[in-house]
């Protein structure tokens, strides 16, 4: 791979994580004020956040997945997000916990931004 090309993969995958985590965090703000809001159960709460995680993930591909190697670009942005995304909120809490949970999380977040990258880039863009 050439320098450029390079430099071009691993832009287009850092651009893709810092959409996601901007997107994963407004929406948790969001969410947070529903929350405070309305009463909801614990089983509503980590369905939303998951759907977070998986619409964040698809919209930062979207936002930064162009030219080829979609799946690869697609499939280490999600893993790199989740990882990002984990570790932003451990600090936050003061806690973390690797457990089969997080590792699920990153299987997901592979396979999520994988679909999302195919997607993207055979998806006309303007």
């Amino acid at each position: 791979m050439s320098k450029d090309r390079e430099n071009g993969f691993f832009r287009s995958v850092i651009k893709g994580v810092f959409s996601t985590v901007i997107i994963t965090l407004v929406s948790v703000l969001i969410f947070g004020v529903v929350i405070k809001i309305a009463t909801l159960n614990g089983g509503v709460i980590k369905a939303v956040n998951q759907f977070i995680k998986m619409v964040s993930i698809f919209l930062g591909c979207m936002i930064s997945v162009r030219g080829n190697a979609g799946l690869l670009k697609g499939g280490l942005t999600g893993i790199l997000s989740t990882v990002a995304v984990y570790t932003i909120f451990s600090l936050l809490c003061g806690e973390t916990n690797f457990g089969l949970a997080f590792i699920l999380d990153l299987v997901f977040g592979l396979i999520i931004g994988a679909i999302s990258g195919i997607i993207s880039v055979n998806t006309k863009k303007d």
